[in-house]
């Protein structure tokens, strides 16, 4: 292999590398960019971590699903994609409204993945922890102790991205 050749390929290599680093930027991203935003109770959770750095913890009520939650005789795997439907309440936040191991035709729904299979159902969406300023994170701590409100946007496909996380201390109790 030639000099020329050798440098060509080192070439193509750093800028395949690149691409693939900004295409995972992008696809993360990619929520933000088009999706709809709509809000979602928080459940409180204890959001101290010393090796983590300033983020707050979140944990929502529709990543905690009733075991009869699927209609399939058997119930997800753990780590299997689901998809959970959402509704509109009367307080404006979006809740459980079904959960689907096919992609729903329509309506607003969240793409997750199964953390725990046996009663109850946890699923992740990739949305568990807002970073913040060490301020910021201090300050979201004492406020989300009484629960607050998720702002998401949800891409066309499901996939959800944290915009904002507000302490809402004047929910009403039950939420959705």
């Amino acid at each position: 292999m030639t000099r020329a050749q050798t440098s060509a390929l080192l070439c193509a290599a750093i800028v395949f590398q690149i691409l693939v680093l900004v295409g995972m930027v992008a696809r993360a991203a990619l929520p933000l960019w088009t999706g709809t935003e709509i809000r979602v109770a928080t459940v409180p959770v204890d959001p101290r971590s010393m090796f983590r750095g300033d983020y707050v913890r979140l944990r929502y009520e529709v990543g905690t699903l009733p075991s009869d939650a699927f209609s399939e005789a058997q119930p997800p795997r753990v780590g299997q994609i689901v998809y959970v439907s959402l509704a509109k309440g009367a307080d404006g936040h979006y809740g459980f409204a079904g959960a689907s191991l096919e992609r729903p035709a329509g309506g607003k729904f969240l793409r997750g993945r199964i953390a725990r299979n046996h009663a109850p159902i946890r699923v992740r969406y990739g949305i568990e922890a807002f970073f913040a300023s060490k301020e910021e994170a201090a300050r979201l701590e004492r406020g989300l102790l009484e629960g607050g409100v998720a702002v998401l946007m949800v891409s066309p496909d499901g996939r959800a991205a944290l915009k904002a996380v507000v302490p809402s201390l004047s929910r009403p109790a039950g939420g959705e």
